[in-house]
């Protein structure tokens, strides 16, 4: 399957998709956005059913599914025939994962409207699970199959067919929906379809198509190794996954899986049935759209994914991160919490509902929680670096230097991508008091990642702050700036540099840019306030500095500045 061009065209066909998928109201911009229509439309509500209505809308954009759910379905319930209202409810129940109420609500909405293909797929799939492959085909044999949703009700159907024993027609159709250019898209549904019909020999080599365009992706990798394994070609599923790690990339159910392979145990065949199977299209599609920006009807199709397949972790895991990127935590962290513990997801797991327990404000739990998962798997290259995160953001830099240290032991510490772990320790070491450590730290991460912005910015600015190699820290901010030319922070950086080189005039310039993107920030503000003293602003500096002091949270910025506000500027007072 070729993820690449799949994303591009569900870019493209997303916004075609809403509008042929749910009701001409919803589907003009977001599932739940009213426009105008809408609005007209609402005026025609009962007063308590409108007022549910608008508080459907407003957490279903919050992707607070239950909340959403239960007033969507309590004002369909007291205008049962009204098609607006049916189209939210549905949507709503599916969103929270209660799928047979939302199909139930959904073949009423078909029966006073029958437009809407999101409703058909739900009222399908509810059919899958039961094994009436029959009534699958019944119920999307209207769809057409030159949109989006015609793509994703033709492998819905394609499953149907495979789970009453059509293969080869199951086979023919998706070689028809691929004709228009979709066949490296559907390559990998096809293997996975072949596996189930126990046709071992084309699922192979459509394995091996997919695994061939895209050799980076866990799931293809998963499959198609489970199938050589399963046909007794062990060492070719080892070779597989040896060239996905090769690249230096891991994920764990391929580690697991190696560990399978490697005790000379068998290991599961994937997909397991017609149902997993399924789930993983509605998986692949979610995660795609939630991508694209489209969070509630990504949320959709990843609990018909659970629904369909309810032991899936790494559905779960998506549907987890979603709710996650829209700050439901508690609601995510009950979805992590439901993986077993024998499940290979079950430490990244932990690590993400220690994360969200930081999120909540409290961050000693979550310490507690990645400590003992580190415990139990010191080797794990995620948990050791989440934890030296966490303690970094508690201030902890001694403790967080250590860990990192940790992490750059299980990595390597050569690779490309550990650019990153001298960088945080780097800063760790120099937030703790150790200069020369930090140096060295964040020059190997040069070496590592030759001009990278961030650690420019920061050992130009450490050097500068420190009245250190001046020119060439200079040079370094300045190309730090000119890749990120909006970053307030680094221009900040550039107008202190100028600053401490006495270029007055070119720090005031620069400062007031970062300013003018970044207005409320503390070291800024102050920065600015000393800068326009030095060249006699004195009313303007007492302004800045106010302004930092007012917006310091912390309060060191404003311990500094309270001496400059009463005294001005003085070689006591300026800032170091």
């Amino acid at each position: 399957m070729n993820l690449n061009f799949s994303r591009r065209a569900l870019r493209v066909a997303a916004a075609g998709f809403l509008a042929l998928m749910v009701s001409p109201v919803a589907a003009q911009t977001s599932l739940f956005d009213i426009n105008t229509a809408a609005q007209d439309l609402l005026r025609m509500f009962r007063p308590s059913v409108s007022g549910g209505f608008l508080a459907g809308q407003q957490a279903m954009k919050d992707l607070r599914t239950d909340e959403a759910a239960r007033t969507f379905h309590q004002a369909a319930q007291a205008d049962w025939d009204n098609p607006i209202l049916l189209d939210r409810a549905f949507v709503a129940l599916a969103a929270d994962g209660r799928i047979a109420e939302a199909s139930t609500t959904a073949k009423h909405l078909i029966e006073l409207q029958p437009v809407s293909e999101l409703a058909e797929l739900v009222v399908a799939t509810e059919a899958l699970k039961e094994r009436r492959y029959g009534a699958v085909e019944r119920q999307l044999a209207e769809v057409g199959q030159n949109s989006f949703a015609g793509i994703t009700a033709g492998i819905l159907r394609g499953w149907a067919l495979v789970g009453d024993g059509r293969g080869e027609e199951a086979d023919a159709l998706m070689g028809k929906l691929g004709a228009d250019g979709l066949g490296d898209f559907l390559v990998f549904h096809r293997a996975l379809m072949a596996q189930v019909s126990g046709d071992t020999d084309k699922a192979l080599r459509y394995a091996e198509q997919a695994f061939e365009a895209e050799p980076f992706v866990p799931r293809i990798v998963e499959a198609y190794a489970k199938m050589l394994a399963a046909d007794g070609q062990v060492d070719a599923a080892l070779d597989v996954i040896d060239e996905f790690e090769a690249q230096g990339v891991k994920h764990p159910i391929t580690t697991q899986l190696r560990a399978t392979l490697e005790a000379g145990e068998k290991p599961d065949l994937f997909p397991s049935s017609v149902q997993v199977g399924a789930a993983e299209m509605f998986h692949g599609i979610g995660v795609a759209l939630s991508r694209d920006g489209s969070a509630d009807l990504a949320l959709v199709f990843l609990r018909l994914a659970i629904y369909l397949d309810p032991a899936g972790d790494l559905i779960k895991m998506s549907v987890g991160e979603l709710l996650d990127l829209a700050g439901q935590h508690e609601a995510a962290n009950a979805l992590y919490d439901a993986i077993p513990v024998s499940s290979p997801m079950k430490p990244t797991a932990v690590i993400r509902i220690a994360q969200n327990l930081d999120a909540g404000d409290n961050r000693e739990e979550g310490i507690r929680r990645l400590r003992n998962i580190v415990a139990l798997n010191p080797d794990d290259l995620q948990a050791v670096s989440s934890l030296g995160d966490m303690l970094s953001a508690n201030e902890d830099w001694a403790d967080a230097a250590e860990t990192y240290s940790e992490a750059l032991r299980i990595s390597g510490g050569e690779a490309a991508s550990d650019w990153g772990l001298y960088y945080v320790r780097g800063i760790a070491y120099e937030r703790d008091g150790q200069w020369p450590k930090a140096e060295a730290d964040f020059q190997k991460a040069l070496t590592l990642n030759p001009d990278h912005p961030s650690v420019l910015n920061y050992l130009g600015y450490s050097w500068i702050d420190q009245d250190m190699h001046l020119d060439e820290a200079l040079g370094m901010i300045e190309k730090a700036v000119a890749a990120r030319p909006e970053d307030a922070y680094i221009i900040d950086s550039l107008g202190w540099a100028f600053y401490k080189l006495d270029r007055i005039d070119e720090a005031v310039e620069t400062l007031e840019r970062a300013v003018s993107i970044l207005p409320n920030d503390p070291e800024i503000n102050d920065h600015l306030g000393d800068a326009y003293w030095k060249v006699g602003r004195k009313r303007e500096a007492r302004f800045q500095w106010n302004i930092a002091t007012s917006v310091d949270k912390e309060g060191k910025v404003a311990a500094r500045a309270a001496p400059k506000l009463a005294e001005g500027l003085t070689p006591q007072t300026e800032t170091e």
